[in-house]
């Protein structure tokens, strides 16, 4: 027998193969590459709406393993400049941007947000992942026409890179004193829960739209 051959006929297969496997491993991943909101500030990891969502969507089968590489202070630039490292590490099929409030609590020009957002989109899709852009919303003692400047910034990207838009979890939570940590800015524990059921009511029909 002429191996040589074999290998010759079998190579197709092979890389047919590989690149299934690599798919579906791409498919269990959903990084989320955000800042404190999602790194949970203050809290424990295993108490944040990341973890919940995670041990929720494994208890179900068949769904994504959530990935949490978000750091508390995070800027949308410094998300940006980790986010080659954790493509190339997680192979995620989903990445879930929610970066830019420490940018807007800093005062940065929408423009200059929106250019980096723009950055980080773009590395998604050339990673061959999906970008799924988590609205952000200032508090109001931001002012009006700065707060409205940002906010506009996420359906507008949306719009442009033709993502999905997820609502921004805090709007239902900041509403709830009960919710919030003394900042004023945080969610507590007690959120947690329903921010995960939020999140994942949100997410998975993108998720399963996708399969």
């Amino acid at each position: 027998m002429n191996f040589k051959n074999v290998f010759r006929w079998h190579l197709p297969f092979l890389l047919l193969v590989g690149c299934l496997s690599f798919r579906a491993t791409a498919a269990d991943n959903l990084l989320i590459l955000g800042d404190s909101l999602s790194a949970v500030y203050r809290l424990p990891v295993n108490s944040s709406w990341p973890s919940l969502l995670n041990n929720q969507w494994q208890k179900q089968g068949g769904l994504p393993t959530i990935i949490n590489a978000s750091i508390s202070g995070d800027t949308a630039e410094q998300g940006l400049a980790r986010l080659p490292g954790l493509l190339s590490q997680h192979h995620p099929r989903w990445v879930l941007i929610e970066l830019g409030a420490n940018d807007g609590l800093r005062g940065f020009a929408p423009t200059t947000i929106s250019q980096t957002l723009q950055q980080v989109i773009t590395l998604v899709k050339q990673a061959n992942a999906q970008p799924l852009l988590l609205q952000i919303r200032l508090p109001p003692n931001y002012g009006r026409r700065y707060g409205d400047a940002f906010y506009a910034i996420y359906p507008a990207l949306a719009k442009q890179e033709n993502i999905p838009l997820i609502p921004f979890f805090m709007e239902p939570v900041a509403v709830k004193p009960q919710w919030m940590q003394d900042d004023g800015l945080h969610p507590n524990q007690d959120a947690q829960a329903f921010i995960s059921n939020w999140m994942s009511e949100k997410l998975l029909p993108l998720i399963k739209q996708a399969h």
